[in-house]
């Protein structure tokens, strides 16, 4: 005799029930109209991807929490972890796609976490991504999409925040982070708000950067105020540094 089975979802996994996914489908179909009035165009992509194209892309926190198993045909695969890096895939796959690229894509994803709460192992990205622009517009364009749509659905107060990859590189370089450790320095930084300023000053000193230094840079990473003012500071805090002042400048362009 079958023994019974509890029917129970997996930790971490949910029911979406009519009263709920009605109102995600709202959702999505404004964020869809917003995107596809500035001229982004639907991308579709595997759940699925070999393990190697994903493994490395996102950081050593990602491949940990990675779904990864090896199918019936021996291969090693994993379920997505973002969007991204599909849509890396997609650009180095298709050499025919006229530029710039402009895509988005609403999907789910999956990370292999323990869950928090209101946290979830599967949930939904949003994302709009210009491929093959060196352009600030097209900066420009993805934050105007992001304010447009936030708008749209009926937020009357919300903060879009910006950063720069040459003003990450010269962080790194104004705490002495090797170019090959400056990424745990980014997500140590990117933690304030959740771990707390003492926890990332911890986590600083104990990867090797000295705590005068530390404390400099967490002065500087929670200056807060208007762009204009912010940007002054980062720029006069770091202005020995070339690629520092290309960020700034790029920034202050962007939000001009």
């Amino acid at each position: 005799m079958d023994a019974k089975v509890t029917p129970q979802v997996l930790r971490g996994m949910r029911d979406i029930l009519p009263e709920k996914m009605i109102l995600r489908q709202y959702v999505i179909g404004v964020l869809r109209s917003v995107f596809e009035s500035y001229g982004f165009e639907p991308l579709e992509t595997p759940a699925i991807e070999y393990a190697e194209v994903l493994e490395g892309k996102s950081g050593d926190e990602a491949d940990t929490l990675m779904y990864r198993f090896e199918d019936r045909g021996g291969r090693r695969v994993g379920l997505r972890y973002d969007l991204t890096v599909p849509l890396a895939r997609v650009a180095a796959s298709y050499g025919d796609l006229i530029k710039p690229f402009k895509r988005y894509q609403i999907a789910p994803v999956w990370r292999a976490e323990r869950p928090q709460r209101g946290r979830f192992r599967e949930f939904y990205q949003c994302d709009v991504d210009t491929v093959g622009s060196k352009s600030l517009l097209a900066d420009a364009e993805v934050v105007a999409v992001a304010q447009t749509a936030l708008t749209r659905l009926g937020f009357a107060r919300f903060r879009i925040k910006l950063n720069n990859r040459k003003l990450l590189a010269a962080l790194g370089e104004y705490a002495g982070v090797p170019a090959e450790r400056v990424g745990g320095l980014y997500r140590a930084i990117d933690r304030i708000d959740k771990a707390g300023v003492e926890a990332v000053r911890s986590e600083l000193t104990d990867s090797g950067i000295d705590p005068e230094t530390a404390g400099r840079l967490l002065d500087l990473v929670r200056v807060s105020g208007e762009p204009e003012n912010v940007l002054a500071r980062t720029s006069e805090t770091l202005a020995a540094l070339p690629g520092a002042t290309t960020g700034v400048n790029e920034l202050t362009e962007l939000v001009g």
